[in-house]
């Protein structure tokens, strides 16, 4: 093969990873667009179908560390028991960024509207390609 010819391999090879890196992020925005969407509807635990469903899941908030999927949700539950106290969510992505072909981290900011007072924050979510799907493995809301 020619030198033009490894160019016009390394440039498709390229716009080919380009291309399958962007569609891998318009995936993940998807999902964090269905879970706010859950969650104005007042469906937690649809909210809830973009986290891994796994005794591993891992949640940080403001009152530590909260393993797995069923807990994670209890703890929603108890900190958000009606569509008053929900409020209307919204998020803002700071960066979305490739650590590997099945991890990506997510940061952003989130926004609750509320009759009973807002509420915002930051978060830094770790997403896994599991079975082709993306799923919120780890999450840190503050």
């Amino acid at each position: 093969m020619n030198v033009k010819g490894l160019i016009l391999v390394f440039i498709f090879f390229g716009i080919g990873n380009a291309f399958s890196q962007r569609s891998e992020e318009n995936k993940i925005m998807e999902i964090l667009h269905a879970q706010d969407q859950a969650w104005n509807r007042g469906d937690l635990e649809g909210f809830m179908e973009t986290y891994w469903k796994n005794d591993s899941l891992m949640f940080i908030g403001k009152s530590g560390v909260t393993y797995g999927w069923q807990n994670t949700l209890n703890n929603y539950k108890r900190g958000y028991p009606d569509t008053s106290a929900m409020g209307k969510l919204n998020f803002t992505l700071i960066s979305i960024k490739r650590i590997s072909k099945k991890y990506y981290q997510v940061v952003g900011k989130w926004h609750l509207t509320r009759t009973i007072g807002n509420l915002q924050g930051h978060f830094t979510l770790l997403m896994r390609k599991i079975k082709g799907r993306w799923y919120i493995v780890s999450d840190h809301s503050s």
